[in-house]
């Protein structure tokens, strides 16, 4: 093997524990260490590129500089049974690693000196390559990371009270004190006992001797040994709160038994590590309703994402938007470079690219090769599926909900990638997708004493609608599991854009009588998005409601919800001067939330504190202070924050990087006391502010979302749909049904996408009921 001087760099060094190392897929597409050619790991940065035809990890060189790089190459044991495996149990799985299942070789490269074999054992390789070979994959860290983020301390852990320190010999530390077992060990922080802990998924043993310690003497937090890392990580049990906590003092208490943290070093999976792939091994049934297995498909555009865990409404929603030419045109570029960026997986424009490549080249849309079926079966393996791990972390990341791997409302994920997208920059000659779902509500107050009337127009890129709940009256009596009525999309319509009175003062006759409003569409979006509210307020607890409702697959017009305008005949109500810094409710968020149950205050209040754009946030904030003693108290409506001039240079300049005018953002900061998130959420609720509609005019030219026009007909057709199955969208699992062109087929075909299994589903209307969203295409 050739010599390399690259290989004592001072560059090499062993990626620390905090350090993200890319050894499972490429970071600019989904080429993984399983194709041919393998992966190639800069040993530099950890950067992972592909090795074959496009050869990102090459382009990492040429644009890094960077020389050396580990080969990583997987491929599949062929194992020999004398049977069919044995059916997977939910109560007892068998732990099969990676060494079971794989043979992986690894070579190290170095570019300039064009070697592609060197030798592995020379200057600082070894350390380094076993570094990278043992260090936790990107997947597992953010998925364990988004797990552990939801434990914090408790007060045991806080006011933990420890014994008479003392050393605790390296001998006492390997093996439980009641019994045998030196694995799967739990140290009482309060005593420094040893006990093993409960039987874990995996196959890892336990006779729950810590537990029974902990019963006998009454100590709550325990520390599992083998799960401590130098940076201070580790599993820790509370038995008092029978929960998983954090221990803010975990060095000191350790000290207390003689254990120096800086020393450790984590020889067993966490608890957290256990359960992610417990959830990883989660199955769905893909049958029919005479139970047929649904026929798998395979080609462009009919690529799966797999769960990550609890990421179901990510996928359904990723597989909708890509179904669209807009965000196909935006994004697939298959001849093109990719974006240039020192940090690929950090880069959402490369990301966006990264999934279109995916979903929509078809390179990826195979059967999975390490499922074997039976010799006599007919039936085809389902796809591997794609793991959009990069692109979840970057899209979630920082954000309260989405940053956790908890269930989450799809709904509210695509408006949160919606304003993603918005903020990002788009290149010359590519449009941002999202204008194509830009629209303007018209809302029409007409005094109810003196006739006189306002308009006012909002921009939106959605709308949410109430479905009315018309119960069964023989419902519970005959047992039936259809409790409502069914309604059609028509009602549902006719509902959002009917009058009601609303209570307010009429600034020109001084009437308190209140006033007749009305919404109804101004412009119509290309494509839109409508959400289907099957909510109500149960004990304060929003529950689903399962309404059926219908919608005809051939377009449907909406031109008949088209707003017609001022009459030449009406006499508009005068303006009234508000101070620049005036808060305004978003007024779909408050009909939304008044119509939970909310009282208007609360709501008014909830939206002022979250940004006032997000009902979900609103909600929940709601939830988290109902014993607020001023929950009640009106809001005072005039932001008494800092003039909009006076804003923070650093924070104005922040928000005109994302493409927001200087004074749009001293104003959406004033709104918000200054606060950034909350001012980028006001922004989008106030496209350069809506406005007072005197006169037949439109959308200022500076707003941000395209409004398309009002020409009729205004014919939309179904293009896809996000079903869920569960009684709350926190919860329970779903799935996008697209319509797709399938091969072999004459036209367009219904699709259904449930995670990483792509099939042909022939009969929607039963699912389509009882969708969650619905997407329409202007024909």
């Amino acid at each position: 093997m050739a010599s390399c001087c690259h290989v004592t760099s001072e560059g090499l060094r062993i990626p620390a524990s905090s350090q993200v190392v890319y050894r499972e897929d490429c970071t600019q597409c989904f080429d993984s260490i399983d194709e041919e050619h393998g992966l190639n790991v800069c040993l530099t940065c950890f950067n992972g590129g592909c090795a074959g035809d496009r050869n990102h990890a090459f382009l990492h060189y040429e644009r890094c500089s960077h020389p050396l790089a580990l080969n990583i190459k997987r491929s599949r044991k062929n194992v020999q049974r004398d049977e069919p495996p044995q059916k997977i149990s939910k109560l007892a799985i068998a732990a099969e690693t990676d060494e079971d299942r794989y043979v992986t070789k690894t070579r190290v490269v170095c570019y300039p000196c064009c070697q592609n074999d060197l030798d592995a054992s020379r200057g600082r390789l070894p350390a380094v390559i076993d570094g990278v070979m043992k260090a936790m994959t990107f997947s597992k860290r953010e998925e364990v990371k988004a797990w552990e983020q939801e434990f914090i301390p408790c007060e045991h852990t806080i006011n933990l009270i420890q014994g008479a320190s003392r050393q605790i010999e390296s001998k006492e530390l390997v093996q439980c004190s009641m019994c045998n077992l030196k694995e799967n060990l739990w140290l009482c922080l309060e005593c420094g006992n040893l006990g093993c802990g409960r039987s874990q998924f995996g196959g890892v043993g336990g006779n729950s001797h810590a537990l029974a310690h902990s019963d006998i003497k009454s100590h709550a937090v325990a520390v599992k040994l083998g799960s401590i890392t130098a940076d201070g990580s580790a599993d820790v049990y509370c038995y008092r709160c029978n929960e998983e906590r954090t221990d803010p003092n975990l060095a000191t208490h350790l000290a207390n038994w003689g254990i120096n943290l800086a020393g450790r070093e984590k020889t067993e999976k966490s608890l957290m590590e256990m359960q992610v792939e417990q959830n990883m091994r989660w199955e769905f049934s893909m049958t029919s309703e005479d139970g047929h297995e649904l026929t798998p498909v395979f080609g462009p555009g009919l690529t799966g994402l797999t769960n990550l865990g609890n990421s179901c409404y990510l996928s359904s929603v990723v597989q909708c938007l890509f179904a669209l030419p807009e965000f196909q045109k935006r994004y697939y570029h298959p001849n093109s470079e990719p974006p240039h960026t020192q940090r690929p997986a950090e880069d959402l424009e490369t990301q966006l690219r990264k999934l279109a490549d995916g979903i929509l080249s078809g390179r990826y849309s195979r059967p999975d090769s390490d499922v074997r079926s039976s010799p006599d079966s007919a039936e085809v393996p389902h796809q591997k599926g794609l793991a959009p791990a990069m692109f979840k972390h970057l899209v979630g990341r920082n954000h309260e909900e989405f940053s956790t791997m908890r269930q989450q409302d799809a709904f509210e994920f695509m408006l949160h990638l919606f304003k993603q997208i918005n903020l990002s920059k788009h290149p010359g000659g590519l449009d941002n997708p999202i204008t194509s779902f830009g629209f303007s509500m018209q809302q029409r107050l007409q005094c109810l004493q003196c006739k006189k009337v306002r308009y006012r127009a909002d921009a939106q890129d959605n709308i949410s609608i109430p479905v009315p709940a018309r119960r069964l009256p023989d419902a519970n009596a005959s047992g039936s599991t259809n409790e409502y009525e069914s309604v059609t999309l028509a009602e549902c319509l006719d509902a959002f854009t009917a009058e009601e009175v609303v209570e307010f003062s009429c600034p020109s006759c001084g009437s308190t009588e209140g006033f007749n409003k009305q919404s109804s569409f101004k412009t119509l979006p290309q494509k839109l998005v409508i959400n289907a509210r099957r909510f109500e307020l149960i004990n304060w607890v929003p529950t689903k409601l399962n309404i059926p409702v219908e919608v005809d697959e051939e377009p449907i017009d909406f031109g008949t919800y088209l707003s017609s305008g001022p009459n030449p005949d009406e006499e508009l109500l005068p303006d009234i001067q508000e101070p620049e810094n005036t808060f305004k409710p978003n007024e779909i968020a408050m009909e939304q939330l008044v119509g939970m149950g909310f009282p208007n205050t609360r709501c008014e209040r909830a939206l002022y504190v979250t940004g006032n754009s997000d009902v979900e946030a609103a909600m929940n904030w709601l939830f988290a202070h109902m014993e607020d003693p001023d929950i009640d108290e009106p809001l005072d409506k005039v932001v008494t924050s800092t003039s909009g001039s006076q804003q923070d240079p650093a924070k104005v300049a922040q928000l005109t990087e994302m493409g927001i005018n200087s004074g749009h953002a001293r104003r959406a900061l004033a709104a918000t006391e200054g606060d950034l998130n909350r001012a980028i959420d006001w922004v989008f609720t106030h496209p350069e502010d809506s406005m007072d509609i005197g006169s037949d005019s439109d959308i200022p030219e500076s707003s941000d979302i395209h409004l398309d026009s009002d020409a009729t007909p205004a014919k939309y057709q179904l293009q896809s749909i996000v079903c869920h199955k569960g009684s709350s969208v926190h919860a329970g699992h779903y799935v996008a049904i697209v319509r797709k062109a399938v091969p072999g087929s004459n036209g367009t075909r219904w699709v259904m996408f449930n995670d990483e299994k792509v099939v042909q589903v022939d009969d929607i209307q039963e699912m389509k009921k009882f969708a969650y969203i619905y997407v329409f295409s202007r024909t």
